[in-house]
């Protein structure tokens, strides 16, 4: 069947801004696939389906070749950027390089073939994996105990409040506000809201981190906790955060650790040290495994001994069986659980390839991972000090944010336009205009996979961009990017009016 129009294109140019649709591409009677001959009887569709429920005239489907669509997909794919094509210093997103080898764990036959709802005495090798897993992720945060259900960050981050919640509850006085630093992660007051709490903000003082004398003006007993991200975003560490835990219990609070930067912290410090209660991990930042697009991801929740009974069951366990006894893994659900976060037990590949990274990399390599993640952002943040504003120009941890506010005021330069010229250079843009305390924010993160000279290339395409911006006519920038295989687009169209498919009209 031909495209919609009814004209069938020929093959495509070569050229960035060529490729035609899989319906341009269309042949009538071209195929990519066929399906065997089953020999059953065909039984006519009208006999099957209510004759009210049958179309009028064939869906119309692109038919292609396999050869024309295998093309056309690998030309499209060509068109996107990835961590595996180049740098990706997004920051809070800890976009660093996921190592291959863990995929091939993954992908080896005795756990990629088992089925889910397999029982405990056919999957030990399993079971042992995800019990293991959830040992390392203990000691590495300083924890008791934890749960891998959560699927990525935001289910992680209400798991964690779904914990509190039951906690306060279980000891007869509910509350109805967390505390959440105006520093923190970007989805933590969704999280309060839909986890049914009051989300109470405190500012940051004149360093980064968070007003006492203000955290001290909202501590009462109606606080269930503090939703705390440290190093925060502005890549500062917390530096009263023994100070913070002190007072957030004295009123019977918890504290809760949002893992999104426990990349800066591996091996040096940890959050269960630091006096929390619930720490929320991303695996697919900070053991690497495959991110956004590429997941799915994992969040698992760590928690301290008082918590461990509220955890989401049914979780693997050791038992006590030895020899040829019974099995010496099965599941067990906590006595007070607030039930499943995730149907089965997670992202399970996703685990194996996380403790895969960690076997891999074992306690000292861990630490260096830190060790670099901080010295790639810092080189950074020296090399443009003075191109760029630095708004707390000291040493950072793992992502250092800059701004954009010296070319706005001199040249009508936004973070915006600096961060679509970069697209140009080869690199991913930084996050912008995030946190949202800083002015024309460009948030960087480098992360420890990158070289001494990605980090070179990446602070001279920065340079040439705020050199640009002072010698280009004005409103040069604003144009760009000009050689991306799509222009700018206007954001806020786009999230004002939804076109979800190809074919759709607003």
């Amino acid at each position: 069947m031909n495209a919609p129009g009814g004209k069938a294109t020929s093959a495509p140019l070569l050229g960035r801004d060529a490729e035609p649709t899989v319906f341009e591409l269309s042949h009538p009677g071209r195929r990519a696939w066929s399906f065997r001959t089953t020999g059953i009887p065909e039984t006519p569709v009208e006999e099957l389906l209510p004759a009210e429920h049958l179309r009028d005239a064939p869906v119309p489907l692109a038919e292609v070749s396999e050869r024309d669509l295998v093309g056309h997909v690998t030309r499209l794919s060509h068109r996107q950027f990835s961590v595996d094509l180049g740098a990706y210093p997004l920051g809070s997103c800890t976009m660093k390089y996921n190592p291959k080898v863990c995929d091939a764990v993954a992908a080896l036959p005795g756990l990629a073939g088992v089925h889910p709802a397999a029982p405990a005495s056919l999957t030990q090798g399993w079971l042992g994996l995800l019990v293991e897993l959830e040992e390392a992720l203990c000691e590495i945060t300083g924890m008791t105990a934890a749960t891998l259900q959560p699927a990525a960050g935001a289910a992680g981050e209400l798991t964690g409040l779904l914990l509190m919640r039951a906690w306060h509850a279980a000891q007869g006085r509910p509350r109805h506000k967390v505390i959440i630093p105006d520093s923190a992660h970007g989805t933590n007051p969704a999280s309060v809201t839909l986890g049914g709490y009051e989300v109470v903000t405190v500012p940051s003082d004149d360093r980064g981190c968070v007003d006492m004398a203000a955290l001290a003006g909202v501590l009462d007993e109606d606080v269930a906790g503090i939703m705390l991200t440290n190093p925060n975003t502005l890549g500062l560490f917390e530096e009263d955060i023994a100070e913070i835990a002190a007072a957030v219990h004295g009123v019977g609070g918890l504290l809760y650790y949002d893992g999104a930067n426990l990349n800066a912290i591996l091996g040096m410090v940890r959050p269960g040290d630091m006096g929390f209660d619930i720490v929320h991990m991303n695996l697919h930042k900070t053991f690497a495994t495959p991110h956004g697009g590429g997941g799915p991801g994992a969040g698992p929740v760590a928690v301290s001994e008082r918590l461990v009974e509220f955890l989401p069951g049914p979780r693997p366990v050791r038992l006590d069986a030895t020899g040829d006894g019974p099995p010496a893994y099965g599941w067990r659900a906590p006595t007070r659980s607030i039930g499943r976060m995730h149907s089965w037990h997670g992202n399970a590949l996703v685990l194996a390839r996380a403790l895969a990274y960690i076997l891999l990399n074992g306690g000292d390599g861990l630490q260096q991972v830190a060790e670099i993640a901080v010295l790639n952002a810092n080189w950074i943040r020296q090399r443009l000090s003075g191109t760029y504003d630095v708004p707390f120009d000291r040493p950072c941890m793992h992502e250092v944010v800059l701004s954009s506010r010296n070319l706005k005021q001199a040249h009508g330069v936004r973070a915006l336009d600096v961060a679509k010229r970069l697209l140009e250079e080869g690199f991913h843009a930084p996050t912008v205009y995030f946190p949202l305390i800083v002015d024309e924010a460009l948030m960087i993160e480098p992360t420890e996979t990158e070289s001494p000279q990605t980090l070179e290339a990446l602070a001279e395409a920065l340079e040439r961009i705020a050199y640009e911006a002072t010698t280009l006519p004005s409103g040069t920038l604003a144009e760009a990017p000009h050689g991306t295989p799509v222009r700018r687009v206007d954001e806020a169209r786009a999230a004002r009016t939804l076109i979800p498919t190809f074919d759709a009209r607003p």
